[in-house]
């Protein structure tokens, strides 16, 4: 018997022998034997029940996770073939139409994330801008678009990758989202639209969005501008309809035409689902929009992304008929529940300082050190990492205000009561650890995360 019928018979050859990394290789190996080298590689990673970094969902049920297996060999965009597949985007598209308050018919398109929608939902605004222009023979030739600092970096990949000048209103210590104050100066003519942000990565509020529409209908009146307002509702779009519905931030703001929500974070599906949602159907651009029948019936795109699998709208399909307002009103409450738990453990300890928790505010707990330490909030994520697994972000926030370093845990529906007295304890111990032994070097020192896009 040869060494490889030997290995095959009792292990695996690549528990002693390179990975194939470097070159395609000349041969195959078994499935178990695929299996057990990809196995091997992902159990370094991270545990993504201990990732309170990522607003991607880390847990679906049993029956979607079958729903989306079963279904993972579906292209979508073949609406010819799978048209009822199609049919459930739109009913996705209807439903969160109606639950942002849209006055009537509208429409909208499932996408692979919010970095898409907010790329579709914004050459929208350019192109709409531009029609304007030339309807009054006007030039067209330097389009703005405003929005703070509070943003994901995806609004100034737009902004370069369709040449647009970005107006970035900064942020300030103790102010971490923007108003119409902020945005009035940097609006004029040229401006296609106001980005407002419903959920922010840095500290899970929101801009004020009533105070930017009432300045954009009042600009409209005094200088005939119409200037629209896109939300980003990447994170809040699906946990402000159920924890604060009261709160104004969608189509029930006159200003407001687009809206983009990430079905992956709070709308509790796997990677990657997002979502655009306009006001009326007149607020997409038409020239965007193409018509191709190679696939045996002509079909409307507007899209990015072509190809791509079903699973994820079933899936989506799958927690609104499943949860519908009651169930999804009960989780985001839920996690709201365990995420104030937790920040009051961390004032209540007498170290920490909490950031903006009697707002309104996604599940989440942003902290800082409430005084100066040998040490600082990434020694305290690095140490709560090396000793526990946790994976809490530390980070300093945009520009004024970067001289604010804060941590940020989410909060999921998967994290129990339980666990988080664990994670309080498990902070608690880190800081002692900490107190002992001092902080990191100052080679360590040096790689301070600026943002949450890593």
């Amino acid at each position: 018997m040869t060494k490889r019928d030997v290995a095959a018979l009792f292990g695996n050859r690549f528990l002693t022998e390179p990975t194939p990394s470097e070159t395609f290789p000349e041969e195959g190996m078994t499935a178990t034997d695929t299996m057990r080298l990809l196995d091997e590689d992902l159990v370094m990673e991270g545990d993504p029940q201990r990732n309170l970094a990522t607003f991607v969902t880390t847990w679906m049920e049993p029956e979607a996770q079958r729903i989306i297996a079963e279904n993972l060999h579906r292209n979508f965009i073949d609406h010819a073939e799978y048209p009822i597949s199609a049919e459930i985007e739109q009913r996705c598209v209807r439903m969160l139409a109606d639950l942002f308050h849209a006055p009537g018919k509208t429409t909208g398109c499932r996408t692979q994330g919010s970095s898409e929608a907010i790329m579709l939902g914004a050459l929208s605004l350019k192109w709409k801008w531009r029609e304007r222009r030339q309807a009054a023979n006007l030039s067209a030739d330097r389009p703005n678009l405003v929005f703070g600092g509070d943003v994901h970096v995806v609004w100034e990949k737009f902004c370069r990758y369709f040449d647009v000048e970005p107006r970035i209103v900064p942020l300030a210590e103790d102010k971490y989202t923007i108003g119409p104050e902020d945005v009035e100066p940097h609006i004029d003519e040229n401006t296609i639209g106001v980005v407002a942000v419903v959920g922010t990565t840095f500290t899970g509020h929101k801009d004020d969005v009533v105070g930017i529409d009432k300045l954009l209908r009042d600009v409209r009146k005094e200088r005939d501008l119409d200037i629209p307002i896109h939300v980003d509702g990447a994170s809040g779009g699906f946990v402000w309809p159920f924890l604060y519905p009261d709160s104004k931030w969608d189509f029930r703001l006159e200003q407001v035409r687009s809206i983009n929500v990430s079905g992956h974070k709070y709308g509790l599906v796997y990677p990657g689902i997002g979502w655009l949602v306009f006001r009326e159907e007149s607020d997409l651009a038409k020239d965007l929009v193409f018509y191709e029948n190679y696939l045996g019936k002509t079909d409307a795109t507007f899209t990015l992304n072509f190809s791509t699998g079903a699973s994820m709208v079933l899936a989506q399909y799958y927690n609104f008929v499943r949860l519908g307002r009651q169930g999804y009103t009960y989780v985001m409450e839920t996690m709201q529940k365990n995420a104030h738990a937790l920040a009051d453990n961390l004032r209540s300890s007498g170290r920490f300082e909490v950031i903006g928790s009697a707002l309104e505010q996604l599940p989440l707990v942003a902290f800082r050190l409430a005084s100066k330490h040998a040490y600082d909030e990434s020694d305290i994520a690095w140490q709560l990492s090396a000793e526990r697994g946790w994976m809490v972000p530390a980070y300093t926030l945009p520009p004024n205000a970067e001289r604010v370093k804060i941590l940020r845990a989410l909060v999921k529906e998967t994290l129990s009561r339980e666990q988080i007295e664990r994670l309080t304890q498990d902070i608690a111990d880190a800081c002692d650890t900490l107190d002992h032994k001092g902080g990191t070097t100052e080679v360590e020192r040096a790689q301070i995360k600026r943002g949450t896009g890593y």
